[in-house]
């Protein structure tokens, strides 16, 4: 038997619904997966030790590991009206934002965030450099779920949160101050690039093809067979409500998912090249996005 790849992604509906029918075995020409589920800030550190044949990371870690992984054209997360939010509590306390205030109150003020290499992150150091006059205060790493339940009970000021937190922020008292996602799209008109499937460079141009196709024909395989996954995607989410969890694939399953097209690439240059131009992540140089041609 071959010797099975290794895959690290995070526990969240969309990826264990994109995931599953390739770590299951239901590809049959497909190469075999070893999975291993991590928080996004495990796998952005895997990925710049070298810790997986094949990760789940954060487009903003993509210009670091880039020498030794490549970009896949499929399986990762971008989309329309996706993006992380900046949350604060709602209420009475001094602590408590004024509405009138804006983004300006997060002067000074400590905020968590899922990974200081998350895509969330880099939009939100793009956006607070321009609408926070002062900088913000201290960041704080927390896994994504540990967020909301750390801004209500007042262990920070603010949360910068990811995935299914979008539709169940109220349900914790919480008041949106920013939408980094809509901040993005009105300012460029691009999708919000937000999660990359990288694989080794080393595994040779013929199997990095195999990987892509294998990772397009999951993203198939779920979209046909849609409730093939659920037992798996409720194993491992950590919002267990069926509806939010639906809601979350719909939004970041879509069609830059089975492949980022132009538009999607374009998103993902734009992205790196403005943050780039800021000094917040290394230069990518011409060509290495690309994934080898078919030939």
């Amino acid at each position: 038997m071959a010797q099975r790849l290794t895959i690290a992604h995070s526990p969240c509906p969309n990826d264990t619904f994109v995931f599953h029918a390739w770590s299951h075995g239901l590809l049959p020409e497909a190469p075999g997966l070893a999975v291993t589920i991590a928080d996004i800030d495990v796998t952005n550190g895997l990925a710049e030790r070298g810790g997986a044949d094949l990760l789940k990371i954060s487009y903003a870690s993509l210009p670091y590991v880039l020498d030794e992984y490549v970009l896949l054209p499929c399986g990762g997360a971008l989309g329309h009206g996706c993006g992380p939010l900046v949350l604060t509590r709602s209420g009475d306390s001094t602590a408590d934002p004024d509405p009138d205030s804006g983004p300006a109150w997060l002067a000074g003020r400590r905020v968590a965030v899922p990974s200081v290499r998350s895509t969330a992150y880099l939009l939100f150091r793009l956006w607070a450099a321009r609408a926070v006059p002062g900088g913000v205060g201290d960041i704080v790493v927390l896994p994504f779920h540990e967020i909301m339940p750390a801004v209500r009970d007042g262990e920070v000021d603010a949360g910068l949160v990811i995935h299914e937190a979008r539709f169940t922020y109220q349900q914790y008292g919480l008041h949106r101050l920013a939408d980094m996602g809509e901040e993005w799209e009105n300012a460029t008109g691009r999708a919000i690039p937000l999660g990359a499937i990288v694989a080794r460079r080393d595994l040779g141009e013929e199997q990095l093809r195999a990987v892509a196709r294998a990772a397009a024909d999951s993203v198939r395989f779920a979209w046909d067979h849609p409730t093939a996954s659920r037992p798996y995607v409720l194993e491992h989410a950590q919002e267990m409500a069926p509806d939010v969890i639906e809601q979350h694939i719909g939004l970041y399953v879509n069609d830059y998912t089975a492949d980022l097209g132009e538009d999607g690439y374009a998103a993902v240059r734009e992205l790196l090249g403005r943050a780039a131009a800021e000094g917040l992540v290394p230069a990518v140089s011409p060509g290495a996005l690309d994934f080898p041609a078919d030939g």
